[in-house]
């Protein structure tokens, strides 16, 4: 037999002696750690606890903060959207009004541009049909006298026959 086997086995000691002094050492040796280290070992564990549940509160915290501007943010772009859209159809309106003002206001510059020309055709028909008279009356007059051999001084019948050749010359149609 070997010194390290005794008459029981390798385990056991071969003397009571040395089982106490194992025995006293192993209970000094738990009292010590039940009194010193678990409590800190339980410290430090509460305290990396409530770090963690500390940091996933924040994350948590800033999730949240994260969520409500997202969603102020969603709400802005939806506001500018519709605003957007209030500015368009109102640039619409606006501009089919000043189409349709300016549309009036053509219509009525070409009202009267048509009537300013009428009545200056109007007034240049009628100098001119004066001018018409007193030049085809004398002239009229003067060849009459030439055909006639007479000459014809009574204004009142050169009148008559001026107005006569005129009025035959409005009724021949205008080709």
């Amino acid at each position: 037999m070997t010194p390290l086997e005794g008459p029981l086995g390798p385990l056991l000691p071969e003397h009571i002696s040395e089982f106490v002094v194992g025995i006293i050492l192993f209970v000094i040796i738990y009292l010590v750690v039940r009194k010193v280290v678990v409590p800190r070992f339980e410290t430090m564990y509460a305290d990396r606890t409530a770090a963690i549940s500390g940091g996933m509160e924040k994350a948590e915290q800033a999730q949240a903060e994260a969520q409500a501007a997202l969603a102020a943010y969603k709400q802005k772009m939806a506001g500018a959207d519709d605003e957007a859209a209030q500015i368009r159809e109102a640039a619409k309106a606006t501009g089919a009004q000043i189409q349709a003002e300016m549309r009036t206001e053509a219509e009525q510059e070409a009202s009267r541009i048509v009537t300013t020309a009428r009545a200056q055709v109007d007034a240049e028909r009628s100098h001119a049909v004066e001018a018409l008279r007193k030049d085809v009356g004398t002239m009229a007059t003067v060849l009459a006298g030439k055909i006639l051999g007479e000459s014809l001084d009574d204004d009142a019948r050169v009148a008559r026959t001026v107005d006569g050749f005129i009025a035959t010359l409005e009724d021949v149609p205008a080709r």
